[in-house]
């Protein structure tokens, strides 16, 4: 599928759902709550990477670690999408360079890095 085709997707709380929804993103799930929150994050994510037209997956950074093993097999496959975005939450980042994070994405990414 050509890129210009790819969709993007969100997957996070209610507050990032609603902030992209505004911004035009269409795919969405929405986590809701305490219970069922690993198995909904890893059958949103694994109905995203199965599709074919979705280029970038937005995650929240607190979703992340229940799907470790799913991010890396999308990192590590052939495949060039989706790219798996994670974004922090309200309550802050868990990564001490936010910068740098975004850098290595980007350059492990694309192949090169992007100076603003």
């Amino acid at each position: 599928m050509p890129i210009q085709h790819l969709d993007i997707a969100v997957i996070g709380d209610e507050e990032l759902v609603n902030a992209m929804r505004l911004a035009g993103i269409s795919k969405h799930y929405t986590i809701k709550g305490n219970h069922d929150v690993r198995d909904n994050v890893r059958k949103a994510l694994t109905e995203l990477i199965a599709g074919p037209d979705v280029g970038i997956v937005i995650i929240l950074e607190d979703y992340a670690e229940y799907v470790e093993d799913l991010l890396t097999q999308v990192k590590k496959g052939k495949r060039t999408t989706p790219v798996i975005v994670e974004v922090p939450s309200k309550f802050g980042t868990k990564y001490p360079d936010i910068r740098e994070y975004y850098r290595a994405l980007i350059r492990e990414s694309i192949g090169f890095e992007v100076e603003i």
